[in-house]
């Protein structure tokens, strides 16, 4: 019966630092642009481009 007077304040505790991470991520722009994650993912980036010489 012990072990609920710890486990109760730690699970109440780690609850509200993912709240508190959470709400920091949203003020910040974290979740602003949610496409552009997902469009560099699969843009192929592996050929250089061809650039004129400036002559």
């Amino acid at each position: 019966m012990n072990i609920i007077l710890v486990l109760l304040p730690v699970a109440v505790g780690l609850g509200l630092l993912g709240l508190a991470a959470f709400l920091w991520s949203l003020k910040s722009g974290q979740f602003d642009d949610l496409e552009g994650a997902a469009w560099r993912a699969i843009m192929d980036d592996d050929e250089k481009p061809n650039r004129q010489p400036d002559a």
